[in-house]
């Protein structure tokens, strides 16, 4: 699980040396913490006018690998978010940028003009968070600039089917990465990941196999993870999918043809069957049994 949004907490500092602390302490916790097993790579830094050069090492120095959604927290002129992008990015971390209207109070519209210029990692929910940018200002991403761009559930299902679609006209599927964008203001969603590849493989007609990349293997190759990928070697981390029992498909890519949101028969990590029984899911079409 990436948690490349904002650790918001009360009162949350936005001096230089708070937003280190603060950052720090959520990387170093969600290290250590697996819920039901999950990984999860947390702890992504707000940034605020005074942070320096040395301030991103020390960060990252930390094991810090994520820049926050720019746009949400204190640095707004993107002359500054260029400059602390190009420290960030220096030093391997991954840079997301907030796209499209405003959200939280403090946050504001940003468009294709300011994602040109900071030349981010990731273009976050394109497709609204909840509001969408407009289909050219994506195209203007699209050209010039390498950033992924982001789909996800908090947003504008059509403009999803849009973006995707433009996408895949241009050849770059392996560009687009799936994301909730929760929790929100639309609340917190258990299966929003699911639901984005249906929408994408039914609604913009692109090969289910190649929507489920988007979710999995294009997110691993962005963050540098060794998952996502089914191949020896690589970190057995699976989900078990089929059809919903009801569904018209008989089998998961058919399913997500049609739209429906697949059943989850088990989680794996690290080799491990973590459940025999998903709680947010219908039952799967066809149960499976897990050796004792």
């Amino acid at each position: 699980m990436i948690s490349a949004g904002e650790p918001h907490t009360p009162g949350r500092p936005t001096d230089p040396a708070g937003v280190k602390a603060l950052t720090i302490l959520a990387h170093k916790s969600f290290a250590k913490l697996r819920p039901s097993g999950v990984k999860v790579h947390a702890g992504a830094v707000m940034l605020e006018e005074g942070l320096t050069e040395e301030d991103f090492e020390e960060m990252a120095a930390a094991g810090v690998r994520l820049v926050a959604e720019i746009g949400i927290s204190g640095v707004k002129d993107p002359e500054i978010a260029a400059t602390m992008t190009r420290w960030a990015q220096a030093r391997g971390m991954k840079v997301m940028v907030h796209t499209g209207g405003a959200s939280i109070p403090g946050s504001g519209v940003i468009g294709a003009d300011f994602v040109v210029k900071v030349q981010p990692d990731v273009a976050g929910h394109t497709n609204g968070g909840p509001t969408a940018l407009p289909l050219a200002d994506v195209g203007r991403i699209l050209e010039e600039t390498s950033a992924r761009i982001e789909l996800v559930h908090n947003g504008n299902v059509k403009a999803a089917s849009d973006i995707a679609r433009l996408v895949a006209t241009r050849g770059e599927l392996r560009r687009l990465v799936i994301g909730t964008d929760s929790p929100a203001g639309s609340g917190v969603q258990p299966l929003g990941i699911l639901r984005v590849i249906s929408w994408i493989a039914s609604l913009a007609e692109i090969a289910p196999e190649k929507v489920v990349a988007m979710a999995t293997g294009n997110v691993a190759a962005l963050h540098g993870l060794d998952t996502g990928v089914v191949a020896a070697g690589r970190e057995a981390d699976l989900l078990i999918v089929d059809a919903p029992q009801g569904s018209q498909a008989t089998d998961a890519l058919g399913a997500l043809a049609i739209g429906d949101t697949l059943a989850v028969a088990t989680a794996i990590i690290d080799g491990k069957p973590r459940f025999e029984k998903s709680r947010n899911t219908p039952p799967p079409s066809r149960p499976i049994t897990i050796p004792a």
